[in-house]
């Protein structure tokens, strides 16, 4: 148990300290929680409406999360395609930002289970 918490601890110390760094790109904890679900879903494959994740955060309302994914696409982190054959249906697409942020964050999980590295 205590090597888990000793890793534990350190991923979280090492993505306090990425936050701070100027480059990263900010995100309250909402924004957070949305990307890392829409990440899930991105990495099983699916295509993700924004009608369907403005319902998939049981502790926000579907205008909460609309404001979010309009304040993640000003950031960068996500982008809208529209719909092959329906213009009225947009996708959520990840972004170079997106893949950056995700590296970041599995980097940092990755020191803090190998602390020789950091």
């Amino acid at each position: 148990m205590e090597k888990q918490a000793g890793a534990y601890m350190r991923f979280l110390n090492l993505v306090h300290a990425l936050r701070g760094l100027p480059s990263f790109i900010a995100m309250d904890a909402t924004e957070e929680r949305l990307m890392n679900q829409l990440a899930v879903l991105w990495h099983e494959g699916r295509k993700v409406p924004v009608l369907e994740a403005m319902k998939m955060s049981p502790d926000a309302s579907p205008t909460t999360v609309h404001r979010r994914l309009k304040t993640l696409r000003k950031k960068g982190l996500i982008d809208l395609l529209p719909d092959e054959t329906d213009n009225r249906i947009r996708y959520i697409v990840p972004t170079a930002e997106t893949d950056r942020y995700f590296s970041e964050m599995g980097q940092c999980l990755s020191n803090a289970l190998d602390p020789v590295k950091v």
